[in-house]
């Protein structure tokens, strides 16, 4: 991965009116036309929305970028890790651009390659007749997906993330089968190695009926991930030590408020919140399944929402005729995708118009074959779309 740095803003753009941002935005997307692709993330600010062709989660807009046949330049408003992301899924001579190199994601970086290597080689180690299989979620670094490729794993979405445990716990790429039955469950026990957000791991393998007793918490400061070496060999997932920043926001305590407050409320969250949260919501899933449910619901409906506020104030104006809070009160926002401005957006924008390229995020070849092998299999596993590898046919979306 190569490393760059962001580049300070010229003093103009912090001077200019939002007006004048909106007016310059335009005129640059008008000259750049088909060419060029804006990717707005759920998380958003509103005022960078407005400018987005494709909005979503950073999966599905990675996607829809790589359908773009015309493409030369894709602009995407989220995060780091989503642009990587963009720049595996697209073709080598597309330009991803991340309009402020701030703009990273907590939980990505809570799991690093050096990290990750050690924890391998300690597990191994510590479990020698054992079969350990990584499962990483979206919410990664590209480096981390390589590494989960090269080793037999996959890449979960936080909608598909019960599919790919599923097939994991068959033995993953090694059961040498996306639909292996029962039948073919290796011989050793298998086990689970989970990252970066350990709520995500443990919202799901709860679900597919596991008790907690079965998993552990890999902190990666600590020698065993500061595990017993019995307890660690008795568990069936490993879940490493992180979380979003937002959605560990939320407390228990918010949705007994809620209720209290509003009689008959209906609380969704999304599986990134912790486990007691979960437990005592009304429905849990992912960005896409939260829109999805609220679109569907008759008028009349309440809900306290428990995900990022833009999205949830977005929701609610889309959805006057229901009734959307924002399960707490805090300032519950993305603060490292809401670097992602009109002035950065508009600075990007016309250095394109005049040739040059900034704040490009480019993964080395090494490091986007592995990732593309760890999502091809999430897409087999998911049953739902084409493989996604060089010149491979987009499919449906997985988010």
């Amino acid at each position: 991965m190569n490393k760059v740095w962001q580049q300070p803003l010229p003093t103009i753009y912090r001077e200019l009116s939002d007006a004048e941002l909106r007016l310059r935005i335009e005129s640059a997307k008008e000259h750049l036309g088909s060419r060029l692709a804006i990717l707005g993330h759920h998380y958003q600010q509103d005022a960078v929305i407005d400018f987005a062709d494709f909005t979503g989660d950073s999966f599905e807009l990675s996607r829809r970028a790589a359908d773009q046949k015309s493409v030369e330049y894709v602009v995407f408003c989220g995060v780091h890790f989503m642009a990587e992301s963009a720049d595996i899924l697209t073709d080598e001579s597309v330009h991803v651009i991340l309009p402020d190199l701030g703009a990273g994601c907590s939980m990505a970086d809570m799991a690093n390659l050096d990290q990750t290597l050690e924890a391998w080689a300690q597990l191994e180690e510590a479990c020698p007749d054992q079969l350990i299989v990584p499962i990483t979620y979206m919410n990664s670094s590209a480096a981390i997906k390589a590494f989960v490729g090269e080793h037999g794993g996959a890449v979960c979405t936080s909608s598909n993330c019960r599919n790919v445990l599923e097939w994991a716990l068959k033995g993953g790429a090694t059961s040498s089968g996306l639909a292996a039955s029962a039948a073919s469950y290796p011989p050793k026990k298998v086990k689970i190695l989970f990252f970066p957000d350990q709520h995500l791991g443990r919202n799901t393998a709860h679900a597919m009926g596991y008790p907690l007793e079965k998993m552990v918490v890999w902190d990666p400061r600590e020698e065993m991930g500061g595990n017993d070496p019995r307890r660690l060999a008795d568990a069936d997932f490993v879940l490493w030590k992180g979380h979003c920043s937002v959605h560990a926001l939320f407390r228990p305590e918010h949705v007994d408020e809620a209720r209290a407050k509003y009689p008959g409320i209906k609380v969704m969250v999304h599986p990134e919140c912790k486990f007691e949260v979960v437990q005592k919501a009304d429905l849990a899933g992912s960005t896409a399944y939260i829109v999805k449910q609220v679109e569907a619901a008759p008028p009349g409906t309440q809900w306290a929402i428990g995900t990022e506020v833009h999205l949830i104030h977005r929701l609610a104006r889309e959805h006057p005729e229901q009734k959307i809070i924002v399960l707490s009160d805090c300032q519950c926002l993305c603060t490292t995708m809401y670097r992602i401005d009109l002035p950065h957006l508009c600075w990007v924008l016309e250095n394109l118009v005049e040739g040059k390229v900034v704040n490009e995020i480019k993964v080395d070849d090494q490091t986007r074959k592995w990732s593309l092998v760890a999502l091809d299999r999430m897409l087999a596993i998911k049953g739902t779309g084409n493989p996604i590898g060089k010149n491979q046919p987009i499919g449906t979306t997985v988010d």
